[in-house]
């Protein structure tokens, strides 16, 4: 997939942002120097979800094309507004490393107990690939869950011959969870703390209502 771009000069990022632009940066070991360029937000966004973080991208300028990865994204922190893009770039003939979701597909038949959950403890793992061998993401099927013991670890994903994993293969990925676990117990030291609070307030309640009936005897004359 391509994504055209254009060289960005003098021009301020705000002022690139204005005209519906993202600014970005494509850096990489082959490259003399980093190239500050500009893409059309939309298109970028389109690209994005197509590609995620680990399938290449084909930058366009000048009629030359570099093959990029989607680095990095730098979010406004209160809007989520896409502020800037991190591209690097990569050749064919080069290995690199690359984050790749894990992606649940399937159902299990534990879950169907209704007291026990699949859990996702690992969503992603690091593989290493010429950038062309990249895997989009990698689909676990949770199906082969039988029973509450049973485990899924890093060691039991399926990926290509071309595609090396570089996490601990003996971390877990997928287990089973009871839903009584995320229940979430009240501490003592809070219930002991709202019943005084509950008692405080019930006694000073009783002693302004007395109060107030003195008020009325005196008034009454009694």
């Amino acid at each position: 997939m391509k994504l055209n771009v254009n060289i960005r000069k003098w021009e301020k990022s705000k002022q690139v942002r204005k005209q519906w632009l993202i600014p970005a940066i494509v850096y990489g070991k082959h490259l003399k120097d980093a190239v500050a360029v500009t893409c059309n937000k939309n298109d970028f966004i389109k690209r994005y979800k197509e590609a995620g973080y680990s399938t290449p991208i084909t930058l366009n300028w000048d009629g030359l094309d570099q093959m990029v990865l989607i680095h990095d994204i730098q979010l406004d922190p209160v809007t989520d507004i896409l502020l800037h893009v991190d591209f690097l770039a990569v050749q064919k003939d080069e290995k690199v490393s690359a984050e790749v979701p894990i992606v649940l597909i399937g159902e299990s038949s534990v879950e169907k107990l209704w007291e026990w959950k699949i859990q996702l403890v690992k969503d992603a793992v690091e593989v290493e690939a010429f950038p062309q061998d990249l895997p989009h993401d990698i689909k676990v099927d949770i199906s082969a869950i039988q029973k509450v013991s049973d485990t899924i670890f890093v060691k039991d994903l399926k990926v290509s011959d071309k595609v090396k994993i570089n996490d601990d293969l003996e971390q877990v990925v997928v287990t089973v969870l009871s839903l009584t676990e995320e229940i979430e117990e009240v501490p003592v030291a809070t219930v002991e703390t709202t019943t005084a609070e509950w008692v405080a307030t019930d006694e000073t309640k009783e002693w302004t209502d007395k109060k107030e009936d003195k008020k009325e005897d005196k008034k009454s004359g009694k």
